[in-house]
């Protein structure tokens, strides 16, 4: 039995080319952007303050920021190399083999489905208070997850806005992409808003102390908000689907985090600058600012902003699911009917259905309140792999990537990168690393019952 049989990288070239080439780098930034700021830039620059760093909180997001950075160059490196749909899943079957390919695929279907459900919820909830304000409400039996002791049945809401973007994202990627920019711009001018209004009302005094905690409070901080980064890796799964991936996947990756970094340190610095820190330990610390300098209006307008944040990442995020899906399924360790492109808009329409119908199942039905720590867990593992995966990857003679990107001071960063990541997951809670533990355990029972016997490298061997 050899599990780490590798992957040849033209038969996924030949395979992935009946999708169309049709987005840019524009494109690829408000996927990564959609992705990455949510209502997280709304909450965390506060909490994180009050709680850890204190003004302090602005360097947080720059070390954070950093450390991303290095997992970001190693997945532009991967993407312009091997421009090829399932992201990280793909990248370890070609490098490392088999195994290592469809573990990573399976901790990616855990990051993705897991976070769409859960902001699927979120987003059904300020939905629902938005439906209040205006004196309506939904009955009471479908607005919350199966909980019949507490007279709830089905989150109907959380189920109507999955399938309504997965109806969106079926038409093709020109339709999806176009509204996804336009939900990106409103919501990077809804926050520039914010920034802009509020440098009218910082106190230099809140500033100081700077680091009221030192600096032990400003790396715990890190640690807290470097989640809040999490996403910029959807991108690498559209490579198959862009126009010159050696160039475009580049900007993509990279530039997703350089305006989320400026944005969320942009953000933090004027929250601080506004109300002392002390007093940002609540719920929505950004309207909760703006109201104390009597700009409730503006607080109004984050709500929406919110609305369109999780609406854009719940766009990233199915998107990137189902192209891995499709991925794991044209590899045949998933039936093979999830790798069949709709013939009209070349859009694995198997896939996506299948994976929308798992995500509004979750976000209707189950309470997610315990599970989403398991995202990061997913992420780190795929962050770890790539980063470490750089060094084998120069190593293939077999695989050209003249002209596209390469990690500059290599080997080092990959390896730097790749013991971040590690020391990254040492800091997750026990129960998150037990979920993760169970998760690939039922993975691997898959892989070994279905996927290695039916896998395409099985057939050919």
């Amino acid at each position: 039995m050899n599990i780490f049989r590798k992957e040849n990288l033209d038969r996924y070239l030949g395979t992935d080319k009946n999708f169309v080439k049709s987005l840019t780098a524009v494109d690829l930034m408000a996927l990564g952007i959609g992705a990455v700021i949510g209502t997280g830039i709304f909450i965390l620059p506060g909490t994180v303050a009050a709680l850890d760093a204190g003004p302090g909180v602005i360097l947080s997001f720059l070390l954070a920021a950093v450390v991303c950075a290095l997992a970001g160059m190693c997945y532009a490196e991967f993407s312009s190399a091997l421009p090829v749909a399932g992201s990280a899943y793909s990248y370890g079957n070609v490098v490392f083999g088999e195994i290592i390919g469809w573990v990573l695929g399976w901790a990616l279907i855990l990051e993705y489905m897991l976070a769409v459900a859960a902001v699927s919820t979120g987003w059904a909830s300020y939905f629902n208070s938005l439906l209040s304000s205006f004196g309506l409400e939904l009955p009471k039996a479908i607005s919350g997850p199966f909980d019949p002791a507490h007279g709830t049945y089905l989150n109907l809401v959380a189920i109507l806005i999955v399938l309504l973007i997965t109806a969106m994202l079926s038409r093709g990627m020109q339709t999806s992409v176009r509204v996804n920019n336009i939900a990106v711009a409103i919501k990077l001018a809804i926050i520039v808003v914010f920034i802009a209004v509020g440098l009218f009302f910082i106190k230099p005094a809140n500033y100081h102390p700077f680091l009221p905690y030192h600096w032990k409070g400003v790396f715990t901080g890190a640690t807290t908000v470097f989640f809040a980064f999490l996403g910029f890796d959807c991108v690498s799964s559209s490579a198959a689907e862009v126009k010159n991936p050696k160039k475009n996947m580049t900007i993509g990756i990279i530039g997703t985090l350089v305006v989320a970094t400026v944005l969320y340190m942009g953000v933090a610095a004027v929250l601080v600058g506004m109300v002392k820190y002390q007093r940002l330990n609540v719920a929505n610390p950004v309207a909760f600012a703006l109201k104390a300098v009597n700009q409730g209006w503006l607080a109004d307008l984050l709500s929406l902003g919110a609305l369109v944040g999780m609406f854009t990442m719940m766009v990233t995020m199915i998107y990137s699911s189902s192209r891995l899906v499709y991925s794991i399924g044209r590899d045949g360790m998933m039936p093979t009917f999830l790798a069949k492109l709709n013939p009209h808009t070349m859009v694995p329409t198997h896939a996506l259905w299948t994976v929308a119908t798992i995500i509004a199942i979750m976000g209707g039905l189950i309470s997610l309140d315990n599970l989403t720590n398991l995202v990061n867990i997913g992420t780190l593992l795929a962050f770890t792999f790539v980063s470490f995966g750089v060094i084998p990857l120069r190593k293939r003679k077999d695989i050209d990537n003249q002209g596209g990107f390469k990690v500059p001071l290599y080997p080092v960063l990959p390896i730097v990168s790749g013991l971040a990541c590690l020391a990254m997951i040492t800091i997750l809670k026990a129960e998150t690393l037990i979920g993760g533990l169970i998760w690939f355990a039922i993975g691997l029972v898959i892989y070994f019952a279905y996927g290695y016997r039916h896998s395409k490298l099985n057939q050919q061997s």
